[in-house]
């Protein structure tokens, strides 16, 4: 029995995880859940699931989830708090941590986990964006696994070959690779011009044409920093320079990824935009178990069709290359300042176009310093999300 820990287990992340853990009882069990703030969610998945460990990141709502779970007849310990999230993360109650607490505050649990030598399932790109060298140092020492659940980043885990495991920094020309190829949809705004994003609204950018995702991740989807992150991610992921990495547009979304080799000869994973695909792969990985995705209908799909991303337009995903140029924690400021314009446009005081300009603005105030340990890099996480947030003030 694969004892697996679900952090973020109101997401829709944690929600399709929890799908494929159901669908297959005698293999796999959760045993630790978690969330942030919504307790009523997070006691019914307890009601189902029964786990061992129930953990809420508000210390404020450590009693109405006590009283709650004790009134649902469930019986399993309660904790509060970051360093509850961590705890539970390292804990001998999972053998498998999927990472899937959004933004930033996923970091400290996501390092607990590679520390312990969990089989690490990272959906939480920000914490290899932030602390990609800390993240795989600690992979390394605690001698687990690190398997990604992005369906790009799965996708190129499935086409490389076996020795270029995430991590594991080979040489990727010597496996004759010659480029990773990241697909994007192009998001609910492909082929729009800067003029007609004038307006945008939360609601609209939050309505992918292709995902069902959370709201911050629908607008980095959006903007295209979504991909930005997950270019700096394949980086780290699987040792790959950004002259290496590529984005195409492919707004059909079946493609998830491409790998191609220099003998001419590019292998692409394709399925249907369902990340349970992914997160099944991950969880069975090297078996294969069944995810309960439909089957893909090749006679039935639209024609597939493969575009340059506008980087005039989508100013993200070009500020997200050069972040990952000028290394050092520069990928971790471009996260910080984006994490704060994200919620400014959601808040609804921050338009839409602007969300780039903060970013941008925010590199340039913070020019990129080396990684040293996870301290400072919260430091600076913090001061850059002071300085968005001044500039955010100064710009009202």
């Amino acid at each position: 029995m694969n004892n697996v820990a679900v952090l973020g287990a109101t997401g829709s992340i944690g929600g399709n995880t929890l799908d494929v853990v159901a669908r297959h009882p005698g293999r796999f069990r959760a045993t630790v859940l978690t969330a942030h703030r919504q307790v009523e969610a997070l006691v019914a998945l307890c009601v189902q699931h029964r786990p061992e460990l129930a953990v809420i990141a508000d210390p404020a709502l450590e009693a109405e989830l006590s009283r709650r779970l004790v009134a649902a007849g469930v019986r399993c310990e309660v904790a509060s708090g970051h360093a509850a999230l961590a705890t539970a993360a390292a804990s001998s109650l999972c053998d498998t941590v999927v990472a899937a607490i959004v933004g930033a505050a996923g970091l400290e649990s996501t390092l607990a986990a590679a520390h312990a030598g969990k089989r690490l399932l990272l959906a939480n790109k920000e914490s290899i964006v932030m602390a990609g060298p800390l993240l795989l140092e600690a992979v390394a020492a605690g001698g687990g696994a690190l398997i990604p659940i992005d369906s790009e980043h799965n996708a190129l885990f499935q086409c490389l070959p076996p020795q270029c495991l995430p991590g594991g920094h080979p040489d990727l020309r010597k496996s004759g690779v010659r480029r990773l190829i990241l697909t994007a949809s192009g998001g609910p705004f492909r082929g729009r011009t800067r003029t007609q994003l004038a307006d945008i609204t939360p609601d609209q950018a939050c309505k992918h044409p292709n995902w069902v995702m959370g709201r911050k991740i629908s607008v980095d989807s959006a903007t295209l920093m979504n991909k930005g992150l997950e270019v700096i991610e394949a980086h780290h992921l699987f040792g790959a320079p950004a002259d290496v990495i590529e984005v195409v547009v492919h707004p059909q979304s079946l493609i998830h990824s491409m790998v191609e080799y220099v003998d001419g000869s590019v292998l692409a994973q394709l399925g249907n935009p369902d990340m349970r695909t992914a997160i099944a792969h991950a969880l069975a990985w090297p078996e294969r178990v069944e995810a309960g995705v439909a089957p893909l209908n090749l006679t039935a799909c639209a024609p597939l069709q493969f575009e340059q991303p506008d980087l005039v337009t989508f100013r993200c995903l070009a500020l997200a290359f050069q972040a990952l140029r000028e290394s050092g924690d520069a990928p971790a400021v471009l996260n910080a300042a984006n994490e704060i314009a994200v919620e400014a446009f959601l808040a609804g005081t921050l338009p839409f176009l602007s969300i780039a300009d903060v970013v941008e603005a925010v590199l340039a105030e913070l020019p990129a310093q080396a990684v040293v340990d996870v301290q400072s890099l919260c430091e600076r996480d913090r001061v850059a999300r002071e300085a968005a947030r001044r500039i955010l003030r100064n710009a009202c």
